[in-house]
């Protein structure tokens, strides 16, 4: 799998920037495909940061409704990724 496939999206949450300003870990939409050590591989090479661990969630998609048609959304995968204390992600900063 690509490297750069692989994080798709930086998550912009309450929690996640309480997580984030408390405890150094950073939370990103991932490709469902991908396992820890790639999302480690693509962290590390993508924002030149030392991550400690990874830590992943699957989401099934919620159920629909658009008048009498239903249907569910995609699911998706969570990454928490936890990087060395004094390190930071400039990206999340500037959003």
């Amino acid at each position: 799998m690509n490297i750069s496939s692989v994080i798709k999206k930086p998550l912009l949450t309450e929690k996640a920037s309480f997580a984030k300003e408390k405890h150094g870990k950073y939370t990103f939409m991932v490709d469902s495909r991908a396992n820890k050590f790639q999302i480690r591989e693509a962290v590390e090479s993508l924002f030149n940061v030392k991550v400690i661990c990874v830590c992943t969630a699957n989401y099934l998609g919620k159920k629909k409704r658009v008048g009498r048609s239903e249907g569910y959304k995609n699911n998706w995968k969570k990454a928490v990724v936890k990087i060395a204390s004094g390190q930071e992600i400039q990206i999340m900063e500037e959003v």
